[in-house]
């Protein structure tokens, strides 16, 4: 990569997140080439000038940097790894860069396979939402030293307002599932703290207020709670990826050898909103799980769904939860309260293609 002028850069994956930040980096002057399953995601960047590229190799063969920004860690694999991936098929020298939240074992590899290859992958997953991504402001989080990613970060700066340096490959995604563990916790405080109030009778808005101007706040709560109250439940992070998230932190902290009780409750109630027909929605659909059954049916949850998926109250990670969300109320669905005990699902195990 020359210093004469600016890098060619590849985006790979332009759904919710991606394509507000490939407009980003078009935004500041670089020669941009887009891929996506579904062409139509990125009809705008190409009507913008963007070029486009009938696959992911197809993308990144001239390209100097190439940013993936995929759903789950299959879909990483399988682009990063394969046969005719982005570890053979990109140039000689290129930057490798992927903003998923994936798999901390999986960056190592695709890093160790890209540099026998003469090329440079790191893990870089962000946080921010679809907010920050519009925004430009994310905060990214990389697995590399702040001198190894020198040569990529006027790029990285176009759609981001933090950066972290983790140090090493595959230290980016423990980092991102830090982050998610918290809020994920933050999230069912979030929401029991909606139901407490609205089954105490108190303003649900006032009490936001409230909390949120002291110690019980977070950024869940102050972003997503009034969101919930409106029922608004637009994806700015959906529900199905959040559980994608948690899983990969309850899978690290279990090669680690320690118990996560606040994310393994966490995933037990996003698994289970994803069921019932929640996995589209945005995060803060959580707090359906403590509604009437006619507002989370309004939503378009259907909670007949959670028997006919189960097979038994594991859950997909081999666990019996047998949580219940303490709402107290009978969905109807044979006994079951609404928070209980969840069938064999795929825990985010399959591709459920995001990007289509």
């Amino acid at each position: 990569m020359t210093n004469s002028a600016k890098p060619k850069v590849a985006f790979i994956g332009t759904g919710i997140m991606g394509a507000p930040i490939a407009g980003h980096i078009m935004d500041a002057g670089y020669d941009l080439t887009v891929y996506n399953r579904t062409k139509s995601k990125a009809d705008a960047l190409v009507a913008r000038g963007a070029h486009w590229a009938e696959s992911p190799a197809a993308a990144a063969a001239d390209a100097d940097v190439v940013f993936t920004m995929l759903g789950y860690p299959t879909d990483v694999e399988d682009v990063y790894l394969a046969t005719n991936g982005l570890v053979r098929a990109a140039k000689k020298g290129a930057w490798l860069v992927d903003l998923t939240t994936s798999s901390p074992q999986l960056a190592r590899d695709i890093h160790d396979a890209a540099e026998v290859e003469d090329k440079h992958a790191i893990d870089c997953p962000v946080t921010g939402g679809e907010s920050g991504a519009i925004a430009g402001t994310l905060t990214l989080i990389l697995g590399s030293t702040e001198a190894d990613a020198q040569p990529i970060l006027p790029v990285l700066e176009t759609f981001s307002s933090k950066v972290f340096y983790f140090g090493g490959a595959g230290k980016g995604q423990t980092a991102k599932l830090c982050n998610q563990a918290s809020l994920a916790s933050c999230m069912v405080g979030m929401a029991d703290a909606l139901a407490l109030a609205e089954q105490g009778g108190l303003d649900p808005k006032l009490m936001l207020d409230m909390v949120g101007s002291g110690m019980g706040s977070s950024r869940a709560l102050t972003a997503l709670g009034p969101k919930a109250l409106e029922g608004d439940w637009k994806p700015g992070f959906l529900v199905e990826h959040m559980r994608k998230d948690i899983r990969l932190a309850i899978e690290q902290s279990e090669d680690l050898e320690i118990t996560l009780p606040g994310a393994e409750t966490a995933f037990t109630l996003f698994d289970m909103l994803c069921q019932i027909g929640g996995e589209r929605l945005g995060t803060q659909a959580i707090s359906l799980l403590y509604a009437e059954e006619g507002d989370a049916a309004a939503a378009g949850l259907d909670w007949s769904l959670l028997n006919e998926d189960a097979d038994g109250d594991a859950c997909a990670r081999g666990h019996e939860h047998g949580h219940e969300c303490g709402c107290g109320h009978d969905h109807g669905h044979d006994g079951h309260e609404c928070c209980g005990g969840h069938g064999d699902s795929c825990g985010c195990g399959h591709d459920h293609g995001h990007e289509e």
